[in-house]
C-alpha cells in the first residue's frame, strides 16, 4: 500500500477539537430523496463561519475516476468559462452550543478504497476521534403520511440502544464508508450509522423530511445539539405538495392508502419486514404501488423549492 498520509494535506493552522465526533457524508453511493446531500449542507450551513473550518483536503486525482462521473464545465460564448473541481475535505463545524465535530464530505472514492481507509483512520487517531457516523437513504416501500423510519447499526451496541435494528443477515454492494466502519470495528474503535428509509416514489426527489430524521438520529448518538428549524418546515411544505399532487388522482389516493394500510398492519417498522410486503396477496405489492405512484407524480408539475 502507498503512504497513507501522502493522500490528504493537514491545514497550516489546525483548531483544538476536544475529542470530537467525526461524521461521514460522501457522495456517489445509494441516497434516496437526497437525505445525505441535504443532511451535509444543513451542517455546514448552520455553522456561524462560512462553511465551517477545513483542516485536512485529500487529494481527489489519486480518488476519482472522471470519466465514470465528469465533473461539469460551463462553455460561455467563446470559452471554457468554469470548472466544478471535485473535493474531498474534512471540515470542523461546531453545534448549536459551540461544541466542535467533524464532517467528512465529498466524492466517494471509485478507487484506492483500503488506502482512503487508513488515511481517514489516520485523522481520527489525530484528533482523537470518539466516535464516527455514517449516514446513508435507501427507498422503501413505505407511505410519505407516515413517520420516517430509520435503521441504525453500530460496532457496539450500546450505541444505538432504543434504535431499530436489521435481525437478518444480508449481502449488499459495499460503500466506502462501509468499509471505514467495518475496518474501525476491527480496531476496536466506535462507529454507527443510520440509513432512512424514504417512500419508493419519493426517492428522486427533495426528501428534507429524511434529511431531518438523519440529524436527530446524529445528536442523538453523539450528544449534540443540531437544530433542523429550518429542515422540519422545508420536510412540512413538500409533504403538503405530495398530498396535494395526490389528492388530484382517485387511483394515486388508493395507492398511498394502500400502502398506509401495509405500513399499520406491521407493530414495528423493521426492514425485512417492509420487504415481506412484496408477497402477492390482497392488495398489490410495494413495488406494484410505487411504481404506479411514482409514475402518476412524475406527470405532476415539480414542487416549488422551500428554500426558495
Amino acid at each position: 500500500m502507498l503512504d497513507p498520509l501522502a493522500l490528504y494535506e493537514l491545514a497550516d493552522d489546525l483548531p483544538d477539537l476536544h475529542e470530537p465526533v467525526m461524521i461521514h457524508a460522501l457522495t456517489g453511493f445509494v441516497d434516496a430523496g437526497n437525505a445525505s446531500r441535504i443532511t451535509r449542507d444543513h451542517l455546514i450551513q448552520e455553522q456561524p463561519e462560512a462553511g465551517g473550518r477545513r483542516v485536512a483536503a485529500f487529494d481527489v486525482d489519486q480518488l476519482l475516476d472522471y470519466r465514470a462521473r465528469r465533473p461539469s464545465m460551463v462553455f460561455h460564448a467563446d470559452r471554457w468559462e468554469h470548472y466544478d473541481a471535485p473535493r474531498l475535505t474534512l471540515t470542523a463545524l461546531r453545534d448549536a452550543d459551540g461544541t466542535s465535530f467533524l464532517l467528512l464530505s465529498g466524492p466517494e472514492p471509485d478507487l484506492q478504497w483500503e488506502r482512503f481507509v487508513e488515511a481517514v483512520t489516520t485523522l481520527i487517531e489525530r484528533f482523537e476521534v470518539h466516535l464516527t457516523i455514517g449516514i446513508n437513504s435507501v427507498p422503501m416501500a413505505v407511505p410519505h403520511t407516515r413517520p420516517i423510519g430509520v435503521t441504525a447499526y453500530a460496532t457496539r451496541k450500546q450505541l444505538i440502544t432504543g434504535h431499530e435494528v436489521l435481525t437478518q443477515r444480508i449481502q449488499v454492494p459495499g460503500s466506502v464508508g462501509a468499509l471505514l466502519e467495518y475496518r474501525l470495528g476491527q480496531g476496536d474503535r466506535d462507529a454507527a450509522g443510520f440509513v432512512a428509509h424514504v417512500p419508493h416514489y419519493l426517492a428522486q426527489s427533495e426528501y428534507p423530511a429524511a434529511a431531518e430524521r438523519l440529524i436527530q438520529s446524529i445528536a442523538k448518538v453523539a450528544g449534540l445539539n443540531l437544530p433542523v428549524n429550518d429542515l422540519h418546515t422545508a420536510a412540512e411544505m413538500v409533504s403538503s405538495e405530495v398530498d396535494r399532487q395526490v389528492a388530484q388522482a382517485d387511483e394515486a389516493t388508493a395507492l398511498v392508502k394502500a400502502l398506509e394500510q401495509q405500513y399499520d398492519a406491521n407493530a414495528r417498522h423493521r426492514p425485512e419486514v417492509m420487504r415481506a410486503m412484496t408477497r402477492p396477496g390482497p392488495l398489490p405489492t410495494a413495488d406494484e404501488l410505487a411504481a404506479e405512484l411514482e409514475r402518476f407524480l412524475a406527470d405532476q408539475p415539480e414542487p416549488e423549492d422551500p428554500s426558495a
